[in-house]
């Protein structure tokens, strides 16, 4: 009778091991498609905090969580179904879907550097200068519908990419692993903007303390709040091209034009050999500027062609 126990107790030793080392597979699984999403995750973070400019302050918070539940269900009920039934049916269909992204990706971020050249601070202090006390209770409705639709494209893109870095897993694995990358960019993603979007209120309330570092702390937060938004409006661009240019470049590689893939690992390595300690970095660095400069070019076309296309809306928006 002991012996038996012994074994079953051996047995789910060996299970719990199993089960510890596939938790630890699935966690860097997820984490390396996370990485490879991280130009949208940006994006989106640069894009929701927009969606509650001139709410009241105490409805912030509340507008963020169900834009975050918008988000967190258009991931598990729509774009994760759909991801894995096209990776288990139509595999062949990843790349040019995947391209497809990255072509969008460079379109928006080429799009916004032409914005800013076009219009420059002006054209965007305008837009940000709309009377606020027009948004009141009766508006929330169609405002998170409205962020909740713009979520649904970024989160796809997010999805399609973490879905390209695991597509030779099993696909119990391949699920488990999405699920994981669903909520953990949900929860990053929301919860980064929830804490921009209340660092100002954090600051006037640290200047209303009477101790004078509250105070000094307090004024800086509030007058970092523009200039960080800022920064991130420029990293999400610029990370938008980024990656876009690098899902290009592996995607004609894979569908079979290897030589711009080639040639940039090429240099990639050159770089990594020639200089010792961060060689490394370096390479990486020739990479991501190839990459971006490729996102840039690509997305500059694309806006080329879509401006001189005689699209209604934009028709319409002129008159």
């Amino acid at each position: 009778m002991s012996g038996g126990l012994f074994a079953l107790l051996d047995d789910v030793a060996a299970l719990a091991r199993l089960a510890a080392a596939s938790a630890d597979d699935v966690g860097a699984a997820a984490g390396r498609a996370s990485v490879k999403a991280a130009g949208v995750v940006v994006d989106d973070t640069a894009v929701t905090p927009q969606y509650v400019a001139g709410v009241a302050a105490q409805r912030e918070l509340p507008i963020i969580k169900k834009i975050a539940k918008g988000s967190l269900r258009n991931k598990i009920l729509f774009i994760l179904p759909a991801a894995l039934l096209l990776s288990e049916f139509l595999p062949w269909a990843l790349t040019p879907l995947l391209m497809l992204g990255g072509t969008y990706l460079c379109y928006e971020g080429a799009e916004k550097v032409w914005e800013r050249l076009t219009h420059g601070r002006g054209g965007h202090q305008e837009a940000d200068e709309t009377p606020q006390q027009q948004f009141g209770p009766e508006h929330e409705g169609p405002m998170v519908a409205g962020a909740i639709r713009t979520d649904f494209i970024l989160s796809a893109e997010i999805m399609v990419i973490a879905l390209n870095e695991v597509a030779d897993e099993a696909f119990v694995s391949r699920a488990i692993i999405l699920l994981v990358v669903a909520v953990a960019i949900t929860i990053l993603v929301y919860g980064v903007v929830a804490l921009i979007v209340k660092m100002d209120d954090v600051g006037l309330h640290l200047i209303e303390r009477t101790s004078a570092t509250a105070q000094r702390i307090g004024r800086g937060l509030v007058k970092a709040m523009p200039r960080l938004l800022a920064v991130i409006s420029v990293v999400g661009t610029a990370a938008m091209l980024w990656v876009g240019g690098h899902i290009l470049l592996v995607g004609v590689d894979d569908l079979g034009w290897h030589w711009p893939y080639d040639r940039v690992h090429h240099w990639e390595e050159e770089v990594h050999h020639a200089v010792e300690g961060v060689g490394a970095a370096l390479g990486w660095c020739v990479n991501t500027a190839v990459s971006l400069a490729i996102g840039a070019v690509w997305g500059a076309v694309v806006v080329a062609v879509v401006h001189v296309l005689p699209l209604p809306g934009r028709q319409a928006a002129a008159h």
